[in-house]
């Protein structure tokens, strides 16, 4: 068999040259070459305008490059990665956008030049989004309040109490606290009520100090959060997903800053609590948010907090009782018992429409129920 030593540049030119020739059927030469019609006026055409170099193959290089960018601009985004290395690509451009009036380029190239750099974290995955979101109708109609598990300090640990706004995902404390005490929770909660006002509503879950899943049900920190107007309500019980901002909040809070340094004391740790802490609500995009920050949909509370807290008043048609030690109370000569956080407060009873059975009531809330067939011996 002889050697092949046609190329696809001498084809194109023996087929250009019979087509052009006079009496041509081209049709029949497309069939015979195997080529089509489109493809062979193709050939045609820029034989006539350029000549033989002009079936050459062609470069398929697009002449435009959407995804390449100018080395500064590429620069400024490895720059902002080094310093937000948990940010991607949708954050990343959100901030240019704020930091710059000069032509920012989509997440997608923003996220090419991550992964080209070889910033991108491969591993990662991006969690599954909850589509049944609830938020919060205004800033200050609901704060989420827990602690964030403990970790060691070189000297002592720190347990990292958090409070955040529901409606605007507002950082309004982040605290290094010592310990998961009543009295440290009450003192920079106060703080906290101080530069921002008062809530009308927190949750919480139903640890310590804030709730009690045992059978005293309520504790001094909700009384305290009671007698200030406050409406306190608790996630159910093993499950977290009812304080999920609070849960979403530590996990940034861990990836961000806690997975990646050490602190030497609580001062060292609340210093750099108060930098991340500026970070989130100033300048980190919330996809929740439309890629706003948080301080953009937030403001203080009206409601002020109270130098001192309001008395234990009552309605002069209420029945009024003292609570004794142990939480227990009595009415018509009998005991019950209401909790022992209430220990030294007065309540009130008011009759229901059914016979015998009483509302029983601390400040303005409606704390327990009773009935006069039910009580201590």
């Amino acid at each position: 068999m002889p050697w092949k030593t046609t190329t696809p540049m001498s084809l194109r030119l023996e087929f250009v040259q019979l087509a052009l020739a006079d009496g041509a059927n081209i049709r029949s030469l497309c069939r015979r070459y195997e080529v089509s019609a489109m493809t062979a006026y193709k050939w045609i055409h820029r034989f006539q305008e350029s000549g033989v170099a002009a079936l050459e193959d062609r470069s398929r290089r697009p002449h435009m490059s959407p995804g390449k960018i100018a080395p500064q601009l590429e620069q400024a985004i490895i720059n902002l990665r080094h310093r937000h290395p948990t940010w991607g690509g949708r954050k990343l451009r959100q901030r240019l956008l704020v930091l710059s009036n000069n032509y920012v380029p989509s997440p997608s190239t923003i996220t090419a030049v991550l992964r080209r750099q070889g910033l991108l974290d491969q591993a990662h995955q991006r969690p599954t989004r909850d589509l049944q979101r609830f938020q919060a109708p205004a800033p200050n109609a609901l704060w989420q309040m827990d602690f964030k598990g403990d970790f060691p300090l070189i000297i002592g640990r720190c347990y990292p109490l958090t409070v955040l706004d529901d409606h605007s995902r507002f950082s309004l404390g982040l605290i290094a606290c010592p310990n998961q005490r009543l009295e440290t929770v009450r003192h920079h909660l106060g703080l906290v009520f101080h530069r921002y006002g008062l809530p009308q509503r927190i949750l919480a879950d139903n640890g310590g100090p804030w709730g009690s899943c045992g059978q005293d049900g309520y504790t001094q920190l909700e009384l305290w959060l009671i007698r200030l107007g406050i409406e306190v309500s608790h996630s159910r019980v093993c499950h977290p997903q009812t304080l999920g901002k609070e849960e979403r909040f530590h996990r940034t809070l861990q990836a961000d800053l806690l997975s990646s340094r050490s602190f030497t004391d609580l001062c060292h740790c609340q210093d750099e609590f108060d930098l991340w802490r500026n970070v989130y609500n100033l300048e980190r995009p919330h996809e929740a948010l439309a890629m706003a920050v948080p301080a953009s949909r937030y403001q203080p509370s009206m409601r002020v907090f109270p130098q001192v807290l309001p008395p234990v008043d009552y309605p002069s048609g209420d029945v009024v009782r003292k609570v004794q030690p142990k939480g227990l109370f009595s009415f018509r000569n009998r005991l019950f018992k209401v909790g022992k956080a209430f220990d030294g407060f007065h309540i009130a009873l008011r009759p229901t429409t059914t016979d015998g059975l009483y509302d029983v009531y601390f400040c303005w809330k409606r704390v327990a129920q009773i009935n006069l067939k039910d009580h201590i011996a």
